[in-house]
């Protein structure tokens, strides 16, 4: 069945509690409040919420400092809230994953507290010590220029501990036995309580061994498959998400070549190289990336994404490449940051331009894999720089014209919502954008629908088809007897242009848009002309609009010059 594995043809959105429904007046946000807009995320299409962190934490690190798996921060609700907003998208065909941050935990933890008060504590042994400061410890930093060292001493245990992230989020020894079956526990824990499944914060800093005489730390991807069996054991169609931002020589060892391992990963390789071709209207990097990243097991997933709640880590381009996103979406240097990455949100990276912006996540929805929705940028919500570092893309929701964007009725939010400029809620609020029809929210609404009727996208094969000109970016997925194509124009420039559907006989030679009524026809010689208008894009079925009528029950392709056994 189509929706046998769900996360195929997902959309997912990407939310934080504390920066989307206020509903107590704190300025902090909480699960009534969420709930209150789950409404909202029905009519706009979205399939699956990702939550990020909302357990007890002392908020040092926007929830990521972990002080607590099994509860949710007071400032939120309470366990029992989380289960009314679990079953309020239960109702409306909505999933729900959450953020499993499992490689470090806060220094206000229990476990840390025990461990570093009593050497010869159970949970000494679930964090990293060195009785001396390593040699490496000025190497390996997350967060550089922010970050000086993955080591620290602490008074109270008389050693160093080992954090990879902030001094503040010591390391978890996961090598460790105990500390992986506590992981199972607290994926067990939320499964019961309604989410789907995970997104698993930092998975190579999870599974690489970690101590004072590791020189070079060695992935233990076996950890993976002991995630994945614990899940499907407990929930059939759970899954996780993984955020691994790694070289694509070693995307099947986190998939695993029998699909054992895990279910998703971000395409961070096709997300970095979609940003140079739109800062340099050159899309052949971008097609060598999703060559790269094309092998993976039939039912595994790449999560396609724009922006996320991080920087835009550029850290896989060469360094003429890398300068010439910085020279276009990030020039001046508080816009950058980690010596990396850009920290901006979409909107104002792109000049506020609505075609770059369309063309933009034109692109997103019909690359191979799963769109990743970041909150906010439906309505094309803008960043804060004068917030330190990654918080100037986490602002609060900006709902309407109302005081604080309709997010709370505090004085003071937690995080201050946008209210100057052309990006400050009077001018860019849902309110507004739903009362207007060709609005960037109508627009996203529509684009989203579109997708969730091109499965073709999540579940089929591609083609990146060749043009003359590198502007101009072309792929055609094929599944079940059905074919789409896209065509997009990275350049500010008009272009016409003459291809091929390249598919065999007269079969491509009806393009149906999805979009508009300007559909195509082949000459004599099965070539399309189409005239692209800058930044332009098209989305074809090809034949026709009788597609339904054709698709197979099974995949073409996979039973290609084989007999069936019966």
């Amino acid at each position: 069945m189509i929706d046998d594995l769900w996360y195929k043809n997902a959309i997912i959105y990407c939310l934080s509690v504390g920066t989307y429904m206020d509903a107590n007046g704190d300025g902090i946000g909480d699960f009534k409040g969420l709930q209150r807009r789950l409404d909202y995320l029905h009519g706009l299409g979205i399939t699956t919420i990702w939550l990020m962190p909302f357990q007890t934490s002392p908020g040092r690190d926007d929830g990521y400092d972990v002080a607590d798996y099994y509860s949710v921060d007071p400032r939120y609700g309470t366990l029992g809230d989380f289960v009314e907003f679990t079953h309020g998208c239960k109702q409306r065909g909505i999933r729900v994953i959450i953020d499993l941050v499992v490689n470090h935990t806060s220094d206000q933890h229990p476990w840390f507290k025990e461990a570093r008060r009593d050497k010869n504590s159970p949970y000494r042994d679930w964090y990293v010590w060195s009785d001396k400061k390593p040699a490496n410890a000025n190497k390996g930093m997350v967060f550089p220029g922010v970050q000086k060292s993955t080591w620290t001493r602490d008074k109270e245990a008389g050693a160093y501990y080992f954090h990879r992230f902030y001094d503040f989020q010591p390391d978890l020894n996961t090598s460790n036995p105990r500390v992986q079956a506590e992981i199972l526990k607290i994926m067990g824990f939320w499964i019961q309580l309604g989410v789907s499944g995970f997104r698993m914060d930092a998975v190579p800093f999870v599974i690489a061994t970690k101590g004072a005489k590791v020189k070079k730390p060695v992935e233990q991807y076996d950890m993976l498959r002991t995630f994945r069996e614990f899940l499907q054991w407990r929930e059939g169609d759970a899954i996780i998400l993984a955020e691994a931002n790694v070289l694509p020589d070693t995307d099947m060892e986190y998939f695993g070549k029998d699909a054992d391992r895990m279910h998703m990963m971000f395409n961070f390789q096709a997300n970095q190289h979609l940003f140079y071709a739109l800062a340099s209207s050159d899309s052949r990097p971008l097609a060598k990336a999703l060559k790269a990243t094309k092998p993976r097991p039939a039912s595994a997933q790449w999560g396609l994404f724009l922006r996320n709640h991080d920087e835009l880590d550029l850290g896989r381009l060469t360094k003429a490449q890398r300068d010439t996103v910085f020279k276009c979406f990030g020039p001046d240097k508080d816009m950058q940051l980690y010596d990396r990455g850009i920290r901006r949100r979409l909107a104002p990276m792109l000049g506020g331009d609505r075609r770059r912006l369309e063309l933009a996540y034109s692109l997103m929805c019909t690359l191979p894999g799963t769109p990743v929705i970041r909150y906010g940028d439906e309505i094309a919500m803008g960043d804060d720089l004068s917030l330190p570092e990654r918080n100037c893309a986490r602002t609060p929701m900006q709902w309407s014209t109302e005081p604080h964007g309709g997010f709370t009725k505090s004085d003071r939010p937690a995080i201050p919502v946008i209210d100057e400029g052309p990006y400050g809620y009077p001018h860019v609020n849902v309110a507004k954008q739903r009362r207007d029809p060709n609005s960037m929210l109508n627009w996203t609404e529509r684009i989203i629908r579109m997708r969730k009727e091109v499965p073709e996208v999540g579940w089929g094969d591609f083609t990146v088809i060749p043009t003359r000109d590198p502007a101009v970016f072309i792929i055609r997925y094929d599944w079940r007897n059905n074919s789409v194509l896209f065509v997009h124009n990275l350049d500010e420039k008009p272009r016409e242009i003459a291809f091929s559907a390249g598919l065999p006989g007269d079969a491509g030679a009806h393009l149906i848009n999805l979009l508009a009524e300007d559909h195509s026809h082949a000459d004599k010689r099965g070539q399309h002309r189409v005239v692209m208008e800058p930044y332009g894009y098209r989305w074809y079925r090809v034949g026709g609009l009788d597609y339904l009528l054709k698709r197979s029950d099974v995949d073409g392709a996979r039973v290609k010059g084989k007999k069936h056994p019966g």
